[in-house]
């Protein structure tokens, strides 16, 4: 029961860690918060919706994950490019509402506002496993092995490559990398494309594991990323993994003693409790230390 439990907090905490990348992502490189981030999120489950219905699985992850890029760099064009001063943050902040107050909208214009039901093709992803005495949907591997190879992905993506390089320094000091020759506009708009990518995706993978894609969801896990970011460190890529994995094993153990009707309040409790000792979070320092990031 206990193993059960701790896998199904695993599997949550994996997906709470993709939006908060996304939003650790944004405010690291640019010092902004993305307030439409939640509902690219939400959007990654009506994508998935539609693609499922004329594409296999697999592809319909890279058309899912490039819509959410292009929402990223939509949001980028609309929401942030014309705030780029430092005292325009606030203003940034309000246009990005905004724009995933109208996503919102729209979603609920043309699919309604109920939850629309998502279809697992039959065969090997409806089957389970047996580990160690606990049966485990093949479904959730598969949830693990994207999210997992996602976070890989990027932290390979930051440290080993040319843009990588480019989007630490645009960290550092934007008008620094500007004197070094780093084409800012363009490395912005890869961060809003990553960010908004993963976020779909996970979008896509929750809607795979509820059976559903939800209007709502946006707000309930949007929130939550928020926390789980102020828990990890504003900005830190490995405490928006580290926060996300956390909330998510103590949420799953909530329901386990029976404090299911709590869980909601979990995350709040776990940000004031490591806010009053850590007040910068488990690993305050964000995209300025190098050596943390994911």
């Amino acid at each position: 029961m206990l193993a059960g439990q701790l896998i199904n907090g695993i599997v949550s905490g994996a997906m709470y860690a993709l939006v908060a990348i996304g939003f650790s992502l944004v405010i690291g490189v640019l010092d902004k918060l993305n307030f439409a981030h939640p509902e690219v999120f939400m959007f990654g489950g009506f994508a998935a919706l539609v693609s499922f219905a004329y594409m296999p699985l697999p592809l319909a992850f890279l058309v899912v994950f490039l819509v959410g890029g292009i929402m990223g760099l939509f949001t980028e064009f609309i929401a942030f490019r014309r705030f780029g001063s430092a005292d325009a943050k606030i203003t940034a902040a309000l246009a990005s509402m905004a724009l995933g107050l109208i996503v919102t909208d729209l979603v609920h214009k043309w699919w309604g506002t109920e939850p629309m039901p998502v279809t697992l093709p039959p065969g090997w992803l409806q089957n389970s496993q047996q580990i160690l005495g606990v049966s485990v949907l093949n479904l959730q591997f598969v949830i693990l092995g994207v999210t997992f190879t996602l976070m890989a992905s990027l932290h390979l993506v930051l440290q080993r490559t040319r843009m990588g390089r480019q989007i630490r320094a645009l960290a550092e000091s934007s008008t620094s990398a500007s004197l070094l020759g780093i084409n800012v506009k363009r490395v912005t708009q890869s961060v809003f494309f990553i960010s908004s990518a993963l976020a779909a995706v996970g979008g896509l993978l929750l809607a795979l594991r509820g059976g559903a894609a939800s209007s709502d969801i946006g707000l309930t896990f949007g929130l939550k990323a928020l926390a789980i970011m102020a828990i990890g460190g504003l900005g830190d890529l490995r405490g928006a993994v580290v926060g996300g994995l956390l909330i998510g094993v103590l949420e799953a153990l909530m329901f386990l003693f029976g404090l299911g009707r709590l869980v909601e309040v979990t995350v709040w409790v776990a940000m004031i409790a490591v806010l009053m000792f850590r007040p910068g979070g488990l690993f305050g320092g964000g995209m300025h230390n190098q050596e943390q990031r994911v």
